[in-house]
């Protein structure tokens, strides 16, 4: 399957309207989880993380690309310099490994139709690229790992699997949980 990626910009913002639809991605997250506080991620409504996300957007923030399949929205990938995400630095289990300055990738949403396809890998790979042009020299993944032959839920797919991490050339440095590797490629 042949995608295109653009940048999450005002000019792509309906896009990702498409692409998460009502429910606003992962029960109306819209991409805030990391960015967030946890006490105030969870009194956040859909409607308020659509609004954070869109200003941020507004600012001039990239916070992820989207894949295109013949101009269908197809799937999106979440990304940051690892300090933007709040969370990641108060994590037990994701707490940084080093004092070294990353960006980190946090999160997948593919369209249900594209699911099974490959697509969150090719996201993953120019998400890798983005963070890479826009002066990443370490990118960072948190993906689940999932027991030899089988699947994880989609629904909670979206941190990334560890299998497809590694095809994308990523490494694990660090493991705090058996099934949450901390995982790295040099960009």
């Amino acid at each position: 399957m042949k995608l295109d990626f653009k940048p999450l910009t005002q000019e792509t913002w309906s896009d990702l309207e498409t692409l998460f639809g009502e429910k606003g991605g992962c029960a109306g997250c819209w991409c805030m989880y990391w960015r967030l506080r946890s006490k105030e991620f969870e009194s956040n409504s859909n409607s308020a993380n659509k609004k954070l996300m869109k200003a941020l957007v507004r600012g001039g923030t990239v916070p992820g690309i989207i894949g295109f399949e013949r101009n269908n929205p197809a799937g999106w990938c979440a990304f940051a310099p690892r300090t933007d995400y709040i969370r990641l630095e108060t994590s037990r289990i994701l707490k940084p490994v080093d004092k070294r300055e990353v960006w980190s990738i946090t999160c997948f949403f593919v369209e249900r139709t594209f699911r099974g396809k490959g697509v969150a890998t090719e996201m993953l790979k120019a998400a890798v690229t983005a963070c890479a042009d826009n002066g990443a020299k370490i990118v960072e993944g948190y993906p689940v790992e999932t027991a030899e032959g089988k699947r994880y839920p989609p629904a909670f797919a979206w941190y990334g699997v560890a299998k497809m991490f590694e095809r994308a050339g990523f490494e694990e440095v660090a493991r705090r949980s058996p099934s949450r590797p901390i995982m790295r490629i040099t960009v």
